[in-house]
């Protein structure tokens, strides 16, 4: 493989804080066992009984990240988490010294649907939990937000690009933390062998 240049990049990124109330309706299943057939047929049957359940979940997202660049692929940027927030520093250009930056390309608004959808999914975790029982069926889940604040932050990874045979695959290094993702090539014969 043809390593290229290990660069630096500051990766620009949106936090969004906000505070969610979310009205939901659904049913909670009980599991419960009744014995069936009669003789050597005879066998337990595991049965569900439901009950409608509804309720309000509150919750406040703090710091929910959705990285405002298209030049580096989603899933790697994913994998480099989790980013050590809390010990973000105020802009100054000395910590640029060495690293190229990139200006967003998703903008706040754009940013801020993508943010809804992480803490949609974090609200249905949470409704279903707030259901309880062995299973939950969730119908519906009415979300109000509101105390929304955001941040415009710049994350620093290492970003590498090498070649194997010739195709470019790409690592990315988050230089706070170290954690390492990447693309790789794939054997198909030696995963079939093995």
């Amino acid at each position: 493989a043809d390593l290229g240049r290990v660069s630096g990049l500051y990766v620009p990124y949106w936090t969004y804080d906000s505070m969610t109330w979310s009205w939901f309706s659904g049913e909670r299943g009980d599991a419960y066992y009744v014995t069936v057939g009669s003789g050597k047929n005879q066998r337990r049957e595991r049965r569900v009984r439901w009950s409608h359940v509804s309720g309000q979940v509150n919750h406040f997202f703090d710091d929910v990240l959705v990285c405002a660049s298209h030049s580096v692929p989603d899933k790697l940027v994913v994998a480099l988490e989790p980013w050590d927030l809390a010990a973000l520093q105020s802009y100054r250009t000395d910590f640029l010294s060495g690293f190229q930056t990139e200006r967003y390309q998703v903008d706040a608004k754009e940013g801020f649907g993508i943010a809804r959808k992480i803490m949609d999914a974090v609200i249905h975790g949470l409704v279903r939990r707030r259901i309880g029982g062995d299973e939950q069926r969730v119908h519906s889940i009415s979300t109000q937000v509101g105390n929304v604040t955001f941040k415009h932050i710049l994350l620093p990874i290492w970003l590498a690009a090498y070649r194997y045979h010739d195709k470019t695959f790409r690592v990315l290094i988050n230089a706070r933390t170290g954690e390492v993702q990447g693309e790789r090539p794939w054997s198909w014969i030696k995963i079939t062998l093995a």
